[in-house]
């Protein structure tokens, strides 16, 4: 990766300054100081000025979300809760579900997993984005997003106060449904060569939501809009971050960033 390419030489100044100032081997110094891609990755930012840092930040790294997506299989998956709402085009509710993920049949866990992945495994910095919470009415939407993540999705009042805001800010012209999924992802520790160690430090916890098209039987459609969040930031979680998609990048849905309070 260019990151990666970049870092590096940045480091490696950064090794050859300490190296005379402070009489430090450098190769002892790598050895010693820099174990983790996340200490490198410290290093180079706190030499970044605050616009360089934001564009940086602001980057998605595929390989980090095929890290997920690889765990989204039946066999492999660690989704929890799927809940969700289904609305008619003028907003109002027709039904709803909360439902333990792990109970699903295979074929209904098949299905739904198929929602949930399309977002995480859309192009990156494409239809899918990353955008940060500043203002007063995004780090509301934080504080709600947080609150659902935190209750693994089981508080009905702060989904329904999402429901809400949903039928009042956004309108389609179709039949869809409002799906939420909680999910947890062990992150294996990588070595210095990248490869994984197996060994989890921490645990991911996060949200998607996948607003979809609605046909027949209350049968929820490909994703036309959705989320992650907390945003996956240098493999680990970061909840001033959250990563937007669009199907259509081109024809983006401005009143669903407004709900978001992003613009």
């Amino acid at each position: 990766m260019i990151y990666d390419f970049f870092a590096w030489i940045i480091v490696l100044n950064l090794l050859e300054l300490l190296e005379w100032t402070l009489k430090i081997p450098t190769q002892k110094f790598i050895y010693e100081r820099i174990n983790t891609q996340g200490t490198m990755l410290a290093m180079c930012l706190a030499l970044l000025t605050g616009e360089e840092k934001r564009n940086f930040m602001l980057k998605i790294n595929r390989e980090y979300m095929l890290e997920l997506t690889r765990r989204m299989t039946v066999s492999r998956t660690a989704m929890t809760r799927i809940v969700g709402c289904y609305m008619d085009k003028d907003g109002f509710v027709d039904g709803t579900f909360n439902t333990n993920f792990l109970k699903l049949s295979s074929a209904d866990k098949a299905k739904n997993l198929s929602i949930a992945k399309a977002i995480p495994f859309s192009e990156t910095n494409k239809n899918l984005k990353r955008y940060q919470f500043t203002g007063r009415d995004s780090v509301k939407m934080r504080q709600l997003l947080l609150g659902l993540k935190s209750c693994a999705l089981k508080n009905d009042a702060l989904l329904d106060t999402f429901y809400d805001l949903v039928a009042e800010k956004c309108h389609f012209t179709y039949d869809y449904a409002v799906i939420f999924f909680h999910g947890t992802y062990d992150i294996p520790v990588k070595g210095t060569d990248k490869e994984s160690l197996w060994d989890s430090e921490e645990v991911y916890e996060y949200l998607i939501c996948a607003i979809c098209p609605v046909t027949g039987d209350y049968e929820a459609g490909v994703p036309e809009f959705g989320f992650i969040f907390p945003a996956f930031c240098d493999r680990t979680e970061d909840p001033d971050y959250i990563d937007i998609y669009e199907k259509y990048s081109e024809r983006p849905h401005s009143e669903l960033y407004h709900l978001l309070g992003l613009k």
